[in-house]
């Protein structure tokens, strides 16, 4: 997903930096809402494991691979402002000290992962949050979704930038067909990594789950409640 230099032209590029450095510069003021003292520590952990995960590729098909994006799961776990600022600090170091992604393409690669991806899935989660049984399965399921659907979004998204702006010889519609086909394969990875990490916060520390706010601690364990009541005679 990551969007080399040279790939947009220069006016493009230029918008989607001063897009990026907006949006950060509001997720700065909102994200204090989003911490205190128990959240911020798990905010600096899943930017760290995002970080990680980007850097490890997993097979697709046909010789290409993908890797976590990890925008619905940081939303979902320490909030979405929080989500924009983590992103936005993982691809930055990406771009500077490993050249994944180029500088001039940062604001790029921000918009679409650190800002698209993370509007559209917390949407997502959201909206299923409020129909879905406020339960971990719940909370799961809605985690899975929003994070599939995040990933073709943000390449349907380059899709567009580069249809406006793209400089390279590909006719656009290869390159439409080329990245929906590849990250709806990655989006089944992106979910798949997202409910293992949510569901295993959820187990242990349901409290500091940004996406679980508001639910009963008891309601959001509710689907072990049958085993635990199993082994209470």
């Amino acid at each position: 997903m990551h969007v080399p230099d040279g790939f947009l032209d220069p006016a493009t590029s230029v918008a989607t930096g001063a897009l990026a450095a907006g949006t950060v510069a509001l997720a700065l003021r909102r994200a204090r809402a989003e911490l205190d003292d128990r959240t911020a520590p798990l905010a600096g952990l899943t930017a760290a494991f995002v970080f990680a995960g980007q850097m490890i590729n997993f097979p697709v098909a046909a010789g290409t691979s993908g890797h976590l994006i990890g925008a619905v799961l940081t939303a979902v776990l320490v909030g979405p402002w929080t989500a924009v600022l983590c992103m936005t600090a993982v691809l930055l170091v990406q771009a500077v000290l490993f050249a994944d992604g180029g500088l001039t393409a940062l604001g790029t690669n921000i918009t679409l992962m650190g800002l698209l991806a993370v509007v559209v899935g917390y949407g997502v989660f959201r909206g299923l949050s409020a129909v879905l049984p406020r339960t971990r399965t719940g909370v799961l399921t809605a985690a899975g979704v929003a994070a599939f659907l995040s990933v073709p979004a943000a390449a349907l998204t380059f899709v567009g930038l580069f249809a406006v702006g793209g400089v390279v010889d590909l006719p656009v519609a290869t390159v439409a067909s080329a990245m929906t086909g590849v990250h709806l394969v990655i989006g089944l990875g992106e979910a798949a990594i997202t409910v293992a990490v949510v569901g295993a916060v959820l187990a242990v520390r349901p409290d500091l789950v940004h996406g679980a706010r508001g639910m009963r601690s008891d309601a959001v364990l509710e689907d072990r409640r049958p085993a635990a009541a199993g082994t209470a005679r």
